[in-house]
């Protein structure tokens, strides 16, 4: 079992068998995802502070080995938005060289991560966190593409959020309207196609139908050639940086950060794929397989690298049943790198520009931050104060100060939660009625207790719960009458095991929600006037209700 966990997910299709239609599916769901990662590698890898190239060069080579190594049947690695401002500060303070040296050290902490099985440490990020620091990266984002979607003249743009602004706005007047007009279209382009037809590439329909018409029209504005002239063609030979004791102390903070963006955003790509595809992954065999492509992406040149929401959901929603589809990715992308890099230079900065803003607003999440700032207080603090300090301080800070801030507010939570009972007349109510909840079950009904505080420690264990069932039942019930807390993290997941046993034709009812939990059910479209769920008083009403939808069924 042990080595089973610690075996890439390739390996295991390999043993199963695999067939000419399989490679076939891949192979096409290959090239999708490498005509939709094509611009946003460029784009990447550009609003890191380095070059189109560098972005390229990671979706092939860390592309190529998150998909090989990798604990994930279908997960697509290369360049996201989560790294974008962590790489530019490091490049500002240190150099490329001391990236390069960040990356390498961040590829070894995730190695690391993987043999010491913190795979399933995911589980204790709170929810208000992940999507507070997701929020301030998506505005840091999109801010640092404002300067080219003007086409403002600036020399220097600041680093810092509110100077940035400032600077934006003292250089309005220098606003490029034949800019401003190819960003738009370009952004025009790709809403539309996102509203009419998505199935097609948007991102590359945007940049082709920009490229074309920019030297046509003969329009004055800046494009990779222009900012970028000397690109190279194909892949660079690995070498090491040049690697001192007092570099690395520089940027060990930096790759402490890189590893960690790495490991969530990996593992958070992994479990989506997981619902998507009906799959499970080894998730440290996934953090093993993301520590050597870094490590691979670093020795040639490249940025810091991890699984991709967005392409990983391409690549399932584009047949791909194996992880040879990413490895085709890579390879695809490989020949552009070969035969095509010259067309780079036609490229506008400011359809990039746009396919940025679109990235960002992607990383939003805006619909789950607007859910949790309809949480408690502590939770809507949480995930202020980490988006606040995402923005205007630092990112490293933001996460420290978010985790720490969930963590005692929790402890407080459950100070708060604690009971002293004398009699002991709870102990005596576990036993007898507990103990023999499964005798008299009626047939399709299956029944799980949930004892103690629902919070984002124990949320997954759950879905993970209802996967172990195996043949879906007609009626769940969920008996939560000891659950004295349920926080915002525990409410996503509850309404995600609703969704799914819907999906699976099955009917949950709750039994003995207590005050907290029901008003927190209430927040999330799963109070009793819903109708998505249903409640019972107690377990007995709940096994006559189950009784009745079960035969209604």
């Amino acid at each position: 079992m042990k080595t089973e966990a610690y075996t890439p997910k390739l390996l295991t299709v390999f043993r199963e068998g695999y067939s000419v239609a399989t490679f076939r599916a891949d192979a096409i769901a290959g090239l999708t995802v490498a005509i939709v990662a094509l611009p946003l590698a460029m784009a990447l890898g550009i609003a890191s502070g380095a070059s189109p190239d560098k972005g390229l060069i990671t979706a092939v080579v860390a592309g190529f080995l998150i998909s090989a190594l990798g604990g994930s049947r279908v997960q697509v690695g290369g360049p996201t938005g989560a790294f974008v401002v962590v790489i530019f500060n490091v490049i500002a303070s240190h150099g490329y060289d001391g990236l390069l040296i960040a990356t390498l050290l961040a590829g070894i902490i995730l190695i690391a991560a993987g043999l010491l099985r913190f795979g399933q440490m995911i589980k204790y990020i709170p929810h208000p966190v992940v999507t507070g620091f997701t929020a301030g990266i998506a505005v840091i984002i999109a801010s640092s593409q404002v300067k080219d979607f003007l086409g403002l003249a600036i020399d220097k743009v600041p680093a810092d959020f509110l100077p940035k602004w400032q600077a934006y706005l003292g250089a309005l007047p220098s606003a490029n309207w034949a800019a401003i007009g190819i960003g738009g279209t370009a952004l025009a382009i790709i809403i539309a196609l996102r509203k009419f037809a998505p199935w097609l590439p948007g991102f590359l329909i945007a940049v082709i139908a920009t490229s074309l018409a920019a030297p046509l029209l003969n329009l004055p504005v800046d494009t990779i050639g222009s900012r970028f002239p000397d690109i190279p063609a194909g892949l660079p030979v690995p070498a090491f940086p040049d690697i001192s004791l007092a570099k690395i102390n520089a940027v060990l903070p930096s790759a402490f950060t890189i590893a960690f963006l790495a490991g969530i955003e990996a593992l958070l790509s992994a479990v989506v794929a997981d619902g998507m595809a009906g799959t499970r992954h080894r998730s440290n065999q996934e953090l093993i397989g993301q520590g050597v492509a870094n490590l691979g992406s670093a020795l040639f040149g490249g940025l810091p690298a991890t699984g991709a929401i967005a392409r990983t959901a391409t690549n399932i929603r584009s047949g791909a049943k194996t992880p040879v589809a990413g490895m085709m990715h890579a390879a695809f992308l490989l020949v552009f790198i070969l035969f095509g890099t010259d067309l780079m230079a036609y490229v506008p900065m400011a359809a990039l520009a746009a396919i940025l803003f679109m990235v960002a607003w992607g990383m939003s999440e805006y619909q789950r931050f607007l859910a949790l700032l309809r949480m408690p207080n502590s939770d809507r603090a949480v995930l202020l104060i980490t988006f606040g300090l995402t923005v205007l301080v630092d990112l490293t800070v933001a996460i420290a100060v978010g985790v720490t801030l969930a963590s005692l507010l929790f402890m407080a939570r459950m100070a708060e939660a604690v009971e002293v009972d004398r009699t002991g007349r709870r102990d005596a109510e576990l036993d007898a009625e507990d103990l023999d909840q499964r005798d008299d079950l009626p047939p399709g009904v299956e029944v799980f207790r949930i004892a103690g505080p629902f919070f984002f420690g124990v949320a997954g264990e759950l879905l993970d719960t209802l996967r172990r069932v195996g043949q879906s039942p007609r009626v769940i019930i969920l008996r939560m009458r000891l659950v004295p807390l349920l926080d915002a993290s525990g409410a996503q997941a509850l309404g995600e095991f609703v969704e799914q046993a819907r999906l699976a034709g099955a009917r949950v009812i709750v039994s003995g929600v207590q005050s907290q939990p029901r008003a927190m059910l209430g927040r999330i479209g799963l109070g009793e006037a819903a109708g998505r769920i249903s409640y019972a008083a107690d377990y007995a009403s709940a096994q006559a209700l189950a009784v009745d939808l079960a035969e209604a069924k």
